[in-house]
C-alpha cells in the first residue's frame, strides 16, 4: 500500500485552489492568493507530474469519508441510521436534506477542483517539459479522472456545469448542461483514455489509473446511461462488451475467499482490485484534501472503520480498544438486508464473513447484564466471549445456557447491531486515532461479474447472466457448498441482481446509485426503510444543487437563478 501523491508535490493544491476560485471560492468577490507558486508551474517537468497527481487527490473527498459514505448509503433499503451523527435527512429525506448542507457542498467543490485540475494538465501538456510518452500517459490518466468526477456528479445532481476547459480566473458565468451532454463527454474521455493507459494489470506506480481501471469504468458509466435520460438502444452491450474484456484481457481473478478480498496490507493489492483510491499512514499526505467542517470524522484518511461499529464498548467486559475500534455508530443494517439478503448463511459465507458477531473480553470482571436478560451477571476472564449474535432469535433458555451476553434480532436497536467489519483498521495507532491507512477498493473483479450479468440479462442473454453471477456466488460459497450456491436461469431476475449486488457490495459506496439507475430508489426505501417511507418522493433521485453554487452564478436576465436548483428542493 502507498500513495502516489506524496507529501511534496501537495504543494500544487494551492494552485489548483487558485485555478478553480471560480467555483470553489466562497465568494469570487473577495479571492485571496495564498499560494506562492506561479502560475507556470504547471508547465514545468516538475509542475506537470504534481499536477497530475494532485488530480487524483479529490478521490479521497469522496471515497472512504463520511460525506461520501452519507450520500451513497444513507437512504437505502439496506442500511439505516446508527444513534450517533448528523446529515439523517439523507436516509430520512426530510427537511434536512436541503441545499445549505455542506457535506453536498464540499463533494461538489472538490469534484469540480479534481476537474479543473485535470483540464489544467491536459491543455498544458503540450508545453510540457516531458516526453511524448509520458505526455499521453499523463493526459490519458487526467481523462480517467475527469470522467469520474463527472460520473459521480451526473448521477448525484443530474445535468452540471460542464467545463472541459481550465478556469484561470473568477468567474460567475455558469450554466447546466444536459444529462446527455455530461455523458457524452464523459464517455469521450474514457474511450479516449482507455488505449493510452498502462494496459497491465496494475501501473507499476501503483494507484495511478490504468486501461482496465478505465474500461471497467466504462462498462459501468453505460449501464447507469441505460437507465437514464441519456440511454441509448446498444448502452447494455457496450457494458456487456467492456465488462468481458476486463474479465477477459488482463489477467484479474476472484480470490479463493472473500473475507480475504478485504484483509488489511495484503487485500488492497490483489488479482481481484482493479483501482484503489490511495491511503497511507502518513499524517501529511491523508489530510491532503481541505478539512470538513462538522464532519464528525472527515480529518484524513480512510474513515469508514468509524462508522458501522456497534456501541460494544461500554457493554460487559469490553472496553474501547484498537482491534474493535472507535464505534461512531452511523449506520445500521436494516431488517431487509439482514434477514432477506444475508438469508442464506449454510450455503453463502459472507454473512458470516461480512459482519462481526463476536467480541471477546478485553476487560474481565463480574458485571451486570444490559441487553440479555436471560442472566443477571457475567464474569470473564481476558479472552473469554463478551457478546454474541447468532443473527437469529434464541429462546431465553438457549442465551440462559452461554456464560456471555446474547444479541439477538429483537435486541437490535440503533446502538447494537451486527457490525460491518470489511473496513475495520487495526493499524491505526491508538483507539482515538480516526485516520486509517487502508486503500479504498473502489473497483474489483466480482463488481465487473455483476455488471456483466445484469447487461446480458437485459439483452436477454439469460444463461450467459446466468454463468456470470454464478462466478461470484461460487467464490462465496463454504467449502464444498459451491454447487449448492450456483442459481439456474429460472432464479435469474432483476431482484436476484438487487439482492447480489446488496451481498456482494455492502457498505462499499454504491448502493445508492444503483437504487437510483434501477429506477426503484422510491419503491424499495417505500418497502424496507420505514424511517424514510413517508417522506421519500421522486425528487429523491437527485440531490438539491448547492446554494453556494447558485449564489455565486450570475443571474439570468429576468432575475432567475443562472443555475437553476432541482426540482422539489
Amino acid at each position: 500500500m502507498k500513495s502516489i501523491i506524496s507529501p511534496k508535490s501537495l504543494r500544487i493544491l494551492g494552485l489548483v485552489m487558485l485555478l478553480l476560485s471560480g467555483q470553489a471560492c466562497k465568494n469570487v468577490l473577495e479571492e485571496k492568493v495564498i499560494s506562492s507558486i506561479g502560475n507556470d508551474y504547471v508547465n514545468t517537468p516538475k509542475g506537470f507530474e504534481d499536477a497530475a497527481k494532485a488530480a487524483y487527490a479529490p478521490l479521497r473527498s469522496f471515497y472512504a469519508t463520511q460525506q461520501g459514505l452519507t450520500m451513497t448509503e444513507f437512504g437505502t433499503d439496506l442500511y439505516a441510521t446508527g444513534a450517533d451523527g448528523g446529515y439523517k435527512g439523507f436516509h430520512f429525506y426530510d427537511t434536512q436534506l436541503n441545499s445549505f448542507v455542506d457535506f453536498l457542498q464540499n463533494v461538489w467543490e472538490e469534484l469540480y477542483r479534481g476537474i479543473n485540475t485535470c483540464n489544467s494538465v491536459i491543455e498544458r501538456a503540450s508545453a510540457a517539459n516531458v516526453s511524448d510518452a509520458v505526455k499521453k500517459l499523463r493526459v490519458a490518466e487526467a481523462k480517467f479522472l475527469r470522467a469520474h468526477y463527472y460520473f459521480i456528479l451526473v448521477q448525484q445532481w443530474g445535468g452540471v456545469d460542464l467545463r472541459l476547459t481550465e478556469t484561470l480566473a473568477p468567474t460567475k458565468k455558469t450554466s447546466r448542461a444536459t444529462e446527455a451532454d455530461i455523458y457524452k463527454a464523459i464517455l469521450a474521455d474514457l474511450e479516449s483514455a482507455a488505449p493510452d493507459l498502462d494496459p497491465k494489470i496494475r501501473s507499476t506506480d501503483y494507484g495511478r489509473a490504468t486501461k482496465a481501471a478505465a474500461e471497467h469504468l466504462l462498462a459501468r458509466v453505460y449501464l447507469t446511461k441505460a437507465t437514464s435520460s441519456a440511454k441509448a438502444a446498444d448502452d447494455y452491450a457496450n457494458a456487456a462488451k467492456y465488462a468481458t474484456s476486463v474479465i477477459n484481457n488482463y489477467g484479474f481473478k476472484l480470490l479463493p475467499d472473500f473475507a480475504s478480498v478485504f484483509a488489511q496490507g495484503a487485500g488492497e493489492i490483489s488479482d481481484e482490485v482493479i483501482f484503489a483510491v490511495q491511503y497511507t499512514s502518513d499524517p501529511l499526505t491523508n489530510a491532503s484534501t481541505p478539512p470538513v467542517a462538522n464532519s464528525g470524522g472527515n480529518t484524513g484518511g480512510n474513515n469508514l472503520h468509524l462508522f458501522f461499529g456497534m456501541q460494544y464498548d461500554v457493554q460487559a467486559g469490553m472496553v474501547r480498544d484498537i482491534f474493535y475500534g472507535r464505534p461512531f455508530k452511523r449506520l445500521r443494517p436494516t431488517a431487509f438486508c439482514l434477514e432477506t439478503v444475508f438469508k442464506d448463511r449454510v450455503n453463502d459465507s459472507r454473512y458470516k464473513k461480512t459482519f462481526r458477531d463476536t467480541w471477546l473480553s478485553n476487560a474481565p470482571g463480574t458485571y451486570n447484564t444490559a441487553f440479555d436478560n436471560s442472566k443477571k451477571t457475567v464474569t470473564f476472564k481476558a479472552g473469554d466471549t463478551a457478546i454474541y449474535i447468532p443473527g437469529v432469535e434464541w429462546t431465553l433458555a438457549q442465551r440462559a445456557a452461554k456464560p456471555y451476553q446474547v444479541l439477538v434480532p429483537s435486541a437490535y436497536n440503533e446502538a447494537l447491531f451486527p457490525t460491518l467489519q470489511k473496513f475495520f483498521d487495526p493499524l491505526r495507532p491508538d483507539r482515538t486515532y480516526e485516520p486509517g491507512s487502508r486503500d479504498f477498493l473502489a473497483f474489483r473483479l466480482a463488481e465487473t461479474y455483476l455488471i456483466l450479468a445484469e447487461a446480458q440479462l437485459k439483452l436477454g442473454k439469460t444463461a450467459d447472466a446466468t454463468a456470470a453471477i454464478n462466478m461470484v456466488r461460487r467464490r462465496a460459497a463454504w467449502p464444498g457448498k459451491e454447487t449448492a450456491m450456483e442459481i439456474t436461469t429460472a432464479q435469474m431476475d432483476m431482484e436476484m441482481i438487487y439482492q447480489e449486488r446488496g451481498r456482494e457490495l455492502l457498505g462499499e459506496q454504491i448502493r445508492w446509485m444503483d437504487l437510483k439507475r434501477w429506477g426503484n430508489l422510491v419503491e424499495r426505501v417505500k418497502l424496507y426503510n420505514p424511517q424514510a417511507a413517508v417522506n421519500v418522493k421522486e425528487i429523491h433521485n437527485l440531490r438539491p444543487i448547492p446554494q453556494t453554487q447558485i449564489d455565486r452564478t450570475e443571474k439570468a436576465a429576468d432575475g432567475s437563478p443562472g443555475f437553476p436548483q432541482n426540482p422539489g428542493y
